[in-house]
C-alpha cells in the first residue's frame, strides 16, 4: 500500500533523510492503521526494500534520490478493509511516496545515521519482491554475501518465508547467490589450511569403498589420518528433508568405516578461523589414537 506522505514546508527539494523521516513518521501514525485497527502501543517502523539496502552501502541498490518511494516495514495489525488512509495534505508541501510492507514478524533493526533500518536479509527479501528482473534480483543477492553484509542461509529463509522462492527469475538468482557463497566459504577453508599452518589435504573429492558404492564428497580429506571436512551450508532448499537424510546416511556411512567427519560452517570459518583450524588439528592428532580406518578409493570430484 502506497501512501503519498506530507513533507515540513521548505524551499527547494527534501533531502533524503527528510523523506525517510517522513515516511517512518507517517508508518507510525495512527493514518497508517488499517481500518479499524486499534492501536494499544505505539507502533515501530523501519526502512527496508530498495531504500535500507542503500543505507546499507549496496553498490547495486539505487542512491536514495533516485528512489520514487521509500519501504516502511510496519507490523501488520489486520488486512486493510478498504482504501488506505493518508496523511493530511497541507498546502504547498512536498511530498514523499511512502510503501508500507506489513509483517507478523517484525525484525529488530539496525541503526544507520540514527534511523531504524531493517537487516540486510529482511531488506532484500523485500527489494527483490518488487523487482521482475533476474539481473537486478542477482546483483542484489550475490553483493549481499561478496560484500559481506550476511551469509545466504538467512536471505534463503527470508525469501522462503516470503514464498519468492516459487518465482523463476528469483530462483535462478539464489542459486548465484548459493554459489557465490560457495566460493567464499571454500577460500575460507583454503586460507584456514594454509595460514594455520595444517598439513594439506585432497580437496574436494569423492570417497568410494573399492569395488563398492560410492561414499559421497567431502571437501578436504586426510587420507593417512583419515578425517574429512564438510562445509555446512545449512541453506534450506527444495528437498531439504530428503538433502538431509542423506546428508546423514554418508555421515554415518563414513563414520562406520572408521573416518571421523569435521563438520565447519560458513560463519564458524569467517568469524573463528582459529578456532577451527584447532578441532581440525585435534581431529587429526586423535587419529593416530583410534584404530585403523578402513581403506577407501579417494577420487578427484
Amino acid at each position: 500500500m502506497t501512501h503519498e506522505v506530507p513533507l515540513p514546508p521548505r524551499t527547494g527539494l527534501p533531502t533524503s533523510e527528510e523523506r525517510l523521516r517522513a515516511a517512518l513518521l507517517y508508518a507510525q501514525s495512527d493514518a497508517a492503521a488499517p481500518p479499524g485497527a486499534v492501536l494499544r502501543t505505539p507502533r515501530t517502523a523501519m526502512i527496508t526494500g530498495l531504500a535500507a539496502l542503500a543505507l546499507h552501502c549496496f553498490s547495486a541498490a539505487p542512491s536514495l534520490l533516485d528512489l520514487q518511494r521509500i519501504d516502511v516495514l510496519v507490523p501488520d495489525l489486520g488486512e486493510p478493509t478498504g482504501p488506505g488512509a493518508r496523511a493530511p495534505l497541507p498546502a504547498g508541501c512536498a511530498y514523499t511516496s511512502a510503501h508500507l510492507v506489513r509483517t507478523r514478524i517484525l525484525p529488530e533493526p539496525e541503526e544507520i545515521t540514527g534511523l531504524p533500518v531493517a537487516p540486510v536479509p529482511r531488506a532484500l527479501a523485500d527489494a527483490v519482491a518488487q523487482l521482475a528482473d533476474v539481473d537486478e534480483v542477482r546483483q542484489l543477492l550475490t553483493e549481499a554475501v561478496r560484500g559481506g553484509h550476511c551469509d545466504p542461509q538467512p536471505v534463503v529463509r527470508e525469501l522462503t518465508r516470503a514464498r519468492l522462492l516459487g518465482l523463476p527469475h528469483i530462483a535462478d538468482a539464489v542459486e548465484s547467490l548459493l554459489a557465490e557463497g560457495r566460493a567464499l566459504t571454500e577460500g575460507l577453508l583454503y586460507e584456514m589450511v594454509f595460514t594455520q599452518a595444517l598439513p594439506d589435504p585432497c580437496w574436494n573429492v569423492e570417497l568410494r569403498v573399492p569395488g563398492g558404492p560410492h561414499l559421497g564428497a567431502v571437501d578436504a580429506y586426510w587420507p593417512e589420518q583419515a578425517v574429512a571436512v564438510e562445509i555446512d551450508a545449512g541453506t534450506p532448499r527444495a528437498g531439504a528433508e530428503a538433502a538431509w537424510d542423506a546428508c546423514t546416511h554418508k555421515r554415518e556411512s563414513l563414520e562406520q568405516l572408521g573416518i571421523t567427519v569435521v563438520h565447519v560452517t560458513p560463519q564458524k570459518l569467517r568469524h573463528s578461523l582459529a578456532q577451527q583450524a584447532a578441532v581440525v588439528r585435534t581431529a587429526l592428532m586423535a587419529a593416530c589414537e583410534l584404530p585403523p580406518a578402513e581403506y577407501v578409493t579417494v577420487l578427484p570430484r
